[in-house]
């Protein structure tokens, strides 16, 4: 009994002693990560609102108005609003058969799933244009039936499908897979459906992660630029993106403008920051309420 106190208190001691630094360890460490914080993420952020506002409100306002810009905008939700519920759909399916069973070729599924994560922007939209370019493998057949895929927007819907639809599977699969099958079971012997166990038990005890992944889809489908700036052609006013068209006014050395547009993708980015953090808290605390109802219980 004594043995065992002496080791306990032992282990304290140890613990402590491995999660204590020095106070000037500590106050490094803090110092350090705020420098890097406010030379890279901080200090940026506020160039690119001080450059769109260096004219004024009016050319601010005047920028963000122009034909070109709301049309790239235009598109741009477009795009994000087709790849996100598809992707949607694709990473409840993916996560569910992952999870959920076990059949030949899934860790290759898996290694598919992660294959956007591997392959570069730029090489996903050369692709595209490989198999619906003019000298692609499905071109002469496009070209007959006036069909346009590449510098078009349905090209630019695959780009942003492709780059985008690991987010929501991933989010999900280790998820499903920690809450095993058996509420799933209990489901099945009372009688519920496939469609209703999945609406009732499946969705409702994933949803926290299922927002994260949409938030997250949609926050890289409205800023992605390497896939999209391939298969787009860059025709100013029918396909350029928000990122597309930031690039070609920097180009064009029209910084005030660029940068207008640029502080639109950058409080795209503040939002989702907000709405991450806001969901990682609310699946904390739907984490901790059910840990205590399996203690009451």
């Amino acid at each position: 009994m004594h043995a065992t106190q002496s080791q306990q208190y032992a282990a304290k001691i140890a613990s402590r002693r491995a999660t204590s630094e020095p106070v000037w360890v500590r106050y490094g460490l803090i110092t350090l990560t705020v420098a890097f914080l406010t030379l890279f993420l901080l200090v940026p952020l506020a160039a690119v609102f001080t450059e769109a506002l260096r004219k004024g409100w009016s050319v601010y306002i005047a920028a963000i108005f122009e034909a070109d810009a709301l049309s790239a905008m235009w598109l741009t939700l477009i795009a994000a609003a087709i790849a996100v519920p598809l992707n949607l759909v694709f990473g409840v399916a993916a996560a569910w058969a992952i999870a959920k069973f076990d059949f030949k070729g899934k860790h290759f599924l898996i290694t598919l799933i992660d294959l956007p994560f591997a392959v570069s922007p730029v090489i996903a939209g050369l692709i595209y244009v490989l198999m619906f370019g003019l000298q692609g493998w499905f071109g002469e057949w496009l070209i007959d039936h006036d069909i346009k895929v590449i510098f078009a927007v349905p090209g630019i819907v695959l780009a942003t499908i492709f780059v985008t639809f690991p987010f929501v599977a991933r989010e999900l699969i280790p998820l499903m897979q920690a809450q095993g099958k058996e509420e799933e079971e209990a489901a099945l012997v009372l009688g519920a459906s496939g469609l209703k166990m999945l609406w009732h038990v499946t969705l409702p005890n994933v949803k926290w992660g299922l927002i994260y992944g949409v938030i997250l889809t949609n926050a890289r489908a409205m800023g992605e630029f390497g896939a999209v700036s391939v298969v787009s052609g860059h025709i100013r006013g029918l396909t350029n993106t928000m990122p597309l068209h930031v690039e070609i006014l920097y180009n064009e050395y029209n910084y005030a403008a660029a940068f207008a547009v640029a502080s639109l993708l950058t409080l795209l980015a503040l939002v989702t920051l907000v709405l991450k953090t806001y969901v990682e808290w609310q699946a904390a605390r739907s984490a901790v309420r059910n840990e205590e109802g399996v203690i009451a219980s």
